[in-house]
């Protein structure tokens, strides 16, 4: 095992909308990937909200312990935009006007307003672009991508980190990264980082604990690895290794004994997308797909359609909600519908068959359950979904029994018919 120390960063994401949860964090876990492309190890992510008391005591808990820290928001023209002035005291650094970089930030809040229609010489604006183009004393200037520049701010106090200071959006927080990473204080924390390996592969049908098993018998044949388990809502379990590169071969033990063992539900072993290897198998087998969803209401074809290039495999869909649209669009009979009812395996049949003949594919998928949280009975309870994939010779029926709530329900199904159907192209 890699014995390199390796630094070690943290990431503090500001903003009272990210930390009551109205706005997702996208910044801390992209930054974090990217700064353990470097080698640099991740301590905290750790979320603030716009108060600048909050902001100090994270720079005063972070920059002892960490060779960088990196903060997100709170750089804009408005009063609840406090990052540089606080980042400025911490570090020790009074904060100062630059007028050449407040005539760059004024050309940029000038284009955009044009975009807009908006007025720039209002004194509320002026405030704003003067606000931006202060910057702490000593500091390096990252060009602004949206209005607010970034900064690179180092500490006056020995044993203290630098603060590598961004903006909020995640458009412009990236595009502004590869001036981060080659200013000179930043690339020389980047530069001390040992270089990592990171390996994924995905498993789908595996309990955690039957994965754990696995890992408890290896033991210690993977001490050279950081590993990292995670299972999403639908059911798919991933699993993340970190290691040095001389540390390749117990990566490699690992994806072996996992072969091994879960030969039926170890479906990526390099860590593609369940996306990707179907849309892959679907290229290479030639074989095109046609939709007709009811409780999923196009959630299948919109999945099949993320990828570019998806129209050589996906011929079109119908999202068949009410029964008559089963009747007269995806050719359901009208008498299966009243002695078996809509959600039945006939009927998913019928909709896959339909399907496929009226758009001329390989393959249809006909799906028809209870998402819930209402329209269960004993009978037929919320969570029944009936699925179905046929083609000219194979039929694929299957009779789904999932729990979670309606968005869950919906999203596990279409899960589950993908992976049916990446088993059936590959044989």
């Amino acid at each position: 095992m890699s014995t390199q120390p390796r630094p070690r960063a943290a990431v503090v994401v500001t903003g009272t909308e990210v930390l009551t949860g109205r706005v997702a964090d996208a910044n801390g876990g992209w930054l974090a990937e990217r700064l353990r492309g470097h080698g640099v190890e991740i301590g905290t992510v750790v979320v603030v909200g716009d108060r600048a008391e909050d902001l100090h005591d994270a720079l005063a808990w972070l920059t002892p312990r960490h060779a960088l820290v990196v903060t997100t928001g709170g750089l804009g023209p408005t009063a609840d935009d406090l990052t540089a002035a606080v980042v400025a005291e911490h570090q020790g650094r009074p904060l100062l006007l630059d007028a050449a970089l407040r005539e760059r930030v004024r050309a940029r809040v000038e284009a955009v307003a044009a975009r807009r229609g908006w007025p720039v010489d209002t004194p509320a604006s002026l405030a704003g672009i003067t606000k931006q183009a202060h910057v702490p004393q000593g500091a390096t200037v990252l060009e602004p991508v949206g209005t607010a520049p970034g900064l690179v701010v180092p500490p006056t106090r020995d044993g203290h980190a630098p603060v590598l200071v961004l903006p909020g959006p995640p458009s412009e927080l990236r595009q502004m990264w590869p001036a981060a990473e080659t200013s000179p204080v930043v690339a020389a924390v980047l530069a001390a980082g040992a270089g990592l390996e990171q390996r994924h592969l995905r498993l789908f049908g595996t309990p955690e604990s039957d994965l754990a098993a696995v890992l408890r018998e290896l033991g210690p044949a993977l001490d050279p690895l950081e590993l990292t388990t995670c299972i999403d809502d639908v059911g798919e379990l991933e699993v993340v290794g970190r290691f040095a590169p001389e540390d390749a071969e117990a990566w490699q033990a690992l994806a072996d004994a996992l072969a091994a063992r879960f030969a039926d539900t170890l479906f990526s072993p390099d860590g593609r997308s369940l996306d990707l290897l179907l849309a892959e198998a679907l290229r290479e087998a030639g074989a095109t797909v046609a939709t007709a969803e009811s409780c999923t209401a196009g959630m299948l074809a919109s999945r099949l359609a993320d990828l570019p290039g998806s129209s050589d495999y996906l011929t079109g869909g119908l999202v068949v909600y009410a029964n008559e649209v089963k009747r007269d669009q995806a050719g359901v009979p009208q008498a299966m519908l009243d002695e078996h009812g809509a959600v039945s395996a006939p009927v998913a049949r019928a909709l896959a068959d339909g399907v496929r003949t009226r758009l001329g594919t390989t393959w249809g998928v006909g799906i028809t359950g209870v998402a819930g949280p209402g329209g269960g009975t004993a009978a037929k309870p919320v969570g029944l979904v009936h699925v179905c994939l046929s083609s000219a010779d194979v039929v694929l029926a299957d009779e789904l029994h999932l729990n979670g709530d309606r968005g869950r329900v919906r999203r596990r199904t279409v899960e589950a018919v993908m992976h049916r159907l990446l088993a059936q192209l590959r044989g």
